[in-house]
């Protein structure tokens, strides 16, 4: 491996470990000096978006203990090179949540929260122990009591105060709100819980100034609002524009970083336009505020991908999103509760991908209660990263990745069958590509399954979406399918790109759909010639296709659908 080739990090959550084992760090360290105008800054984003691997980060800035090793792990950041008065100034606590589970009991929890943090708390003991002397603290009692120790020594002793950093507060309270165990969650952030009691005791130790700073991170704002009596310091910034782009790639940042795996790895340059359309249709499309320009790619899932780009020699993998990282829309279901309301939610976001919603209800902090209220769950929805803003007064799935999920489920829910009968099409496809014969399967088969009262819901959205979802199921290994891919002359409804290692490399097909009433049919079933103005449109997205792939034969075609009387296919 050449000297300058960079590992790709993926499953790679420590600061320290990306620095000295040579793992590509994208640098956000910018924003450690933003953070520090913040005492107790509570910040939210969904799953797998890089939270983690910031609590480290800011581990090793703070940690004393790190001194000698500042310029090794910091020096080519830009924190390195604008560090602030505070680097290595404290004896940093990081607590993880998620590893605590949940049991029927509030005691039994209780118990696994202290056999989970007490080993965390102990390795701070050795760490420090040259600070901290030899405190008497039982392992096995409760974690507040063992918090509330070391924060009386450092301010008796008048050591170096704490940074409490707590990754995925809410991680085990989540799973009680969405499997409504009401009960148990009142239990333990109400009265005198062993959670309000840690809290309080946080509060205390910052009051007294022992805990210097906080940092905490999660994915919903509930827990926080309901511990509000005993933690009132909180300060919720998941909201301010100036962290909008803390965590998740920038545009520049992923081009960047794509750039460094091809030149690093010898893939060839001409594919980076391709690579780079696949990743933006699949992983980018996040936007946490709707008055930021720019949207955010997930930063999880693009290390992934990159991952395996590089495992596999620079072929596209089959798999574009892993198993792991798929968001449970499951919790539409527990959130809804009631069918309609699923149902409703489920058709707004899968045939016009718009969730309407009140701006003033986009907020950093709100109850139990408001998460199941059917006004806000375009809000809850948004804090577990399935929708984001659009524009001030709507919601939208951010990325193709989630459009497929949607479109899965929502078969799965209406019991569409989608698994059984394909086959043959689309091995005849492969054999013979004909794609007027693939959408005629398609039409006849999935949207053949719908009654005639389904299709006064369907749409132009729905059937692209539709399609795309079948088509990837099958295609995948051969070709990448995206939707609405941006040209100097607009957005296509709907692309296929042959894979690179492929007998299919090098084409591409684009399909300009258009959607009409069945009242519609005859007119367009009799059409000889595609309208003018959807041959302008896709002609230019080919012409602008073919400037960005000269290599690439593209074929541009246009599918008139009538609802259910039919269709006509139009190859140019």
């Amino acid at each position: 491996m050449p000297h300058f080739m960079k590992k790709i990090p993926y499953a790679v959550g420590n600061f320290e470990q990306i620095q000295e084992q040579g793992f590509y760090y994208v640098d956000k360290t910018f924003y450690i000096s933003v953070l520090e105008e913040w005492n107790a800054p509570v910040f939210l984003r969904p799953r797998r978006f890089g939270k983690s691997l910031w609590c480290s980060t800011l581990e090793c800035y703070y940690d004393i203990n790190r001194k000698d090793k500042f310029n090794s792990l910091f020096g080519k950041t830009w924190i390195g090179q604008n560090p602030t008065q505070l680097k290595n100034a404290f004896m940093v606590m990081r607590l993880n949540f998620s590893v605590v589970s949940v049991k029927p009991d509030v005691r039994v929890i209780e118990d696994n929260f202290i056999a989970t943090q007490s080993p965390t708390i102990k390795k701070f003991l050795s760490r420090y122990g040259a600070l901290l002397g030899d405190l008497n603290i039982a392992m096995d009692m409760p974690v507040a009591n063992q918090l509330q120790i070391i924060i009386e020594a450092v301010d008796e002793y008048k050591l170096p105060p704490l940074y409490l950093i707590i990754d995925e507060y809410d991680n085990f309270t989540n799973q009680l709100i969405t499997s409504r165990n009401d009960d148990l969650y009142k239990a333990l952030t109400t009265g005198d819980s062993f959670l309000r009691s840690f809290f309080k005791v946080i509060k205390s130790g910052v009051e007294m100034q022992s805990i210097g700073k906080v940092f905490i991170t999660g994915v919903l704002p509930i827990t926080i609002d309901d511990l509000t009596s005993g933690f009132n310091i909180a300060q919720m910034i998941t909201l301010q524009k100036q962290f909008a782009n803390m965590m998740g790639f920038t545009h520049k940042e992923t081009k960047d970083y794509l750039s460094h795996v091809f030149k690093s790895y010898g893939f060839d340059s001409a594919r980076m336009p391709e690579i780079l359309e696949i990743m933006e249709n699949h992983y980018d499309g996040y936007r946490f505020l709707p008055d930021v320009e720019q949207t955010l790619y997930n930063s999880t899932i693009v290390t992934f991908f990159l991952k395996h780009l590089v495992v596999n020699g620079g072929q596209i993998p089959r798999e574009l999103i892993d198993d792991n990282l798929k968001t449970d829309v499951s919790w539409i279901q527990r959130l809804t509760t009631v069918k309609e309301n699923t149902d409703a939610m489920m058709d707004a976001l899968v045939f016009d991908n718009a969730l309407e919603y009140d701006l003033k209800q986009l907020v950093s902090k709100f109850n139990m209660h408001k998460f199941f209220e059917k006004d806000y769950y375009p809000v809850s929805l948004f804090y577990l990263g399935m929708v984001t803003c659009f524009d001030d007064f709507s919601m939208c799935l951010p990325n193709n990745t989630m459009r497929e999920i949607f479109v899965d489920y929502y078969n799965e829910l209406n019991n569409y069958e989608v698994s059984k009968g394909y086959t043959q099409f689309f091995r005849q496809f492969l054999a013979k590509p004909d794609l007027e014969k693939l959408f005629t399967a398609f039409y006849e088969t999935y949207l053949g399954q719908f009654p005639a009262q389904a299709w006064d819901k369907i749409n132009e959205n729905f059937v692209r979406c539709t399609f795309y979802e079948i088509c990837t199921r099958y295609l995948s290994r051969y070709f990448t399918f995206s939707m609405e891919v941006n040209y100097p002359s607009g957005r296509s409804d709907w692309e296929m790109t042959g894979k690179y290692h492929t007998k299919y490399k090098d084409t591409k097909t684009i399909i300009e759909f258009k959607y009409l009433s069945s009242r519609e049919a005859g007119r367009i079933l009799s059409l000889k010639t595609p309208k003018n103005d959807e041959l302008t449109q896709v002609l230019g997205y080919k012409k602008d296709a073919l400037k960005m792939f000269p290599e690439f034969k593209v074929t541009a075609c246009i599918i008139y659908v009538a609802a259910n009387k039919g269709f006509r296919f139009f190859k140019l």
